[in-house]
């Protein structure tokens, strides 16, 4: 047997050693070949060797990945070897190595061994045994390689069973999204990993996640989560490979899972193949959770619009009305501040149930923007981060404004706010533009009723209340109040006024009178139009000193602020509880009083007292 079949022997027996390795992944890969580089260095006493493999048009390392060298620059090797390429010397830093060997599976070339030449390497690369050196070699290689793409993929494919088994058992979006970027991790632990969700999705998890922004993430990022493909890109500012896969369901796309590799390293085919894998299935499990919990939701929305419909439609004010509608959008919505504003005669008011801020400066900012909007277009706003529409920082950022439309008319608006950006979800606004659409009609109704109430309530001339209104108030005092005063008034010589200067100037006497009454008495009682020229004045709770006092001074007043002058007569009934009249009683009384002041003299207030005239 000649020397080089010898060594050949001794050769294969170290690769049958070799062969009980265990390979369960690329750390055991990397000391198999470390192994087989020490047994080729014994063995043909050279100091320097190592093995590429070719992968995807790329040359790979047992610990990197470079894609700079293409397959048609590895030479065609007409002898079993040959001399390394000046390119491949520089790109590894070879540049004491000498020759190269091709390893190959059929045809295809899918390493290289290459090493520093030695006496002992060189005849025995010479010999007649050599290409069956290399054949040796080679089938070894590719039995361990195979071997290791075998226990990874199924390492990888039992995991992403185990999701799937998890992802069918659960609804909970946070432990579908924890466990697909925990395994992506596992996979890729020298790499950095992040998910990246549309604005859209809430999380609460404490993974490195971040929102989706269009006008900030890089072109390939948006490529990926428009076109629902696989996005890789070399990024030298960042130093790295950049592999964008989008997070797809049946309907929709969710987000990106975002790898990012040192510069050189390469995404096989099949790491791929099992990265789509993995978020089409976390995608499918991240979409049927959500219509769970959106089926849920709509039930929820739908029971809150019919409780809010049914409790805004039954017997309130307009205050209760808008104070419920505010405890339900902050129940629902959770801003940080909420209005409301009616038109009022072309200009906007604030409803009391406003929060604090819309009563500032700051506050009165939004209120303008939007009616600004409101003036011009009856669409909702939905504004995700309002610094960005205007170019300067503001404290809230997160907006939705909601239009209160009647019969095709804006009456009013109500606005949400809150200080972080992206707060609110496109479902959110949606909730609130039906939620504020059915209210709308019930507040439309309820300003309606009220303004036609007012209407009743109130003496159209003059703006004082109603004898109508007045007979209600007095009735209600006179059960439930401790004291009070009624002063009937009646214009002095009014018919001449009219005769004299016209019914026009009559009136505007008339609206005289009015304003001052309104003025003296204030929100202490009320005034009303009692009939033609006679008007009257009640105050609750009030001693009889002081209604005679308040009595008197309003008689004096009356020739001073009219024009023409007129004078006014006036009968004045004071009451105590411990002598409560009765309701026409005390009209009676009043008109009996003023009778008096009528027939001794005029200008002048009588107490009804034993009928009694008291000058002034």
């Amino acid at each position: 047997m000649s020397e080089d079949r010898l060594k050949l022997m001794e050769f294969k027996s170290e690769l049958l050693n070799l062969s009980f390795s265990s390979i369960e992944d690329e750390r055991d890969l990397k000391e198999f070949i470390n192994m087989l580089k020490k047994c080729l260095v014994q063995h043909f006493n050279i100091k320097k060797c190592d093995i590429l493999f070719v992968e995807n048009d790329t040359l790979k390392q047992y610990k990197s990945a470079i894609s700079i060298l293409e397959q048609r620059e590895i030479p065609q090797m007409v002898e079993a070897r040959a001399s390394i390429p000046q390119s491949l010397k520089e790109l590894f830093d070879y540049r004491d190595f000498t020759d190269m060997v091709l390893l190959r599976e059929g045809e295809r070339v899918f390493g290289l061994l290459l090493c520093q030449s030695s006496p002992t390497w060189k005849k025995f690369s010479e010999s007649e045994v050599f290409c069956e050196f290399v054949d040796n070699i080679s089938k070894f290689l590719r039995a361990f390689i195979h071997n290791l793409e075998v226990r990874t993929n199924e390492k990888k494919f039992k995991k992403l069973y185990s999701m799937t088994d998890l992802f069918h058992s659960t609804m909970d979006i946070d432990i579908i999204l924890e466990n697909v970027i925990t395994t992506i991790q596992e996979n890729y632990s020298e790499f950095e990993v992040e998910l990246i969700l549309s604005n859209d999705q809430e999380q609460k998890t404490s993974l490195k996640i971040k929102q989706f922004d269009y006008l900030k993430e890089r072109a390939a990022t948006v490529e990926a989560f428009v076109s629902g493909k696989i996005t890789i890109e070399k990024s030298e500012e960042l130093n790295s490979c950049i592999l964008n896969a989008p997070i797809k369901g049946r309907q929709a796309i969710y987000g990106i899972f975002q790898v990012k590799a040192p510069i050189q390293y390469v995404f096989s085919q099949k790491e791929k193949e099992y990265i789509a894998m993995l978020t089409h299935t976390a995608g499918n499990a991240l979409e049927n959770a959500k219509l769970y919990h959106q089926s849920h939701r709509l039930i929820g929305d739908l029971q809150l619009i019919n409780e809010t419909s049914h409790r805004l439609n039954s017997e309130l004010d307009i205050v209760e009305m808008l104070t419920f509608l505010k405890k339900q959008l902050m129940k629902s919505f959770q801003p940080n501040e909420l209005c409301f504003v009616f038109a009022e005669k072309e200009c906007f008011q604030l409803a009391n149930a406003s929060t604090s801020l819309f009563k500032s400066v700051e506050g009165i900012f939004y209120i303008d923007f939007v009616a600004k909007h409101f003036e011009k277009s009856k669409d909702s706003l939905f504004i995700a981060d309002f610094s960005r529409l205007i170019s300067s920082d503001v404290k809230f950022k997160s907006m939705m404004a909601i239009p209160m439309i009647a019969g095709q008319k804006i009456i009013g608006f109500s606005i949400v706010l809150h200080e972080d950006a992206y707060f609110f979800s496109f479902d959110s606004f949606k909730l609130m533009q039906s939620l504020i659409h059915h209210s709308s009609l019930a507040i439309s109704n309820n300003i309606l009723r009220h303004k036609l109430q007012e209407m009743v309530d109130h003496d159209h001339l003059t703006k004082l209340y109603a004898r109508s209104y007045l007979d209600k108030f007095v009735n209600q005092s006179l059960t439930n109040d401790e004291s009070g005063m009624f002063l009937l008034l009646d214009i002095d010589d009014f018919k001449q006024i009219n005769d004299s200067f016209g019914h026009q100037v009559g009136d505007q006497v008339l609206i005289q009178i009015g304003e001052k009454l309104i003025e003296e008495v204030g929100k202490k009682g009320i005034c009303a139009r009692w009939g033609g020229e006679e008007l009257s004045i009640y105050v609750p709770n009030i001693s009889k000193s002081e209604a005679y006092h308040l009595s008197k001074k309003i008689v004096s007043q009356i020739p001073k602020i009219t024009v023409p002058k007129v004078t006014v007569s006036a009968g004045l009934i004071t009451w105590h509880k411990q002598n409560r009249p009765e309701y026409q009683q005390l009209f009676l009384q009043a008109d009996k009083a003023l009778y008096v002041a009528k027939n001794s003299g005029k200008n002048k207030v009588c107490i009804y007292e034993d009928v009694r005239a008291l000058r002034p």
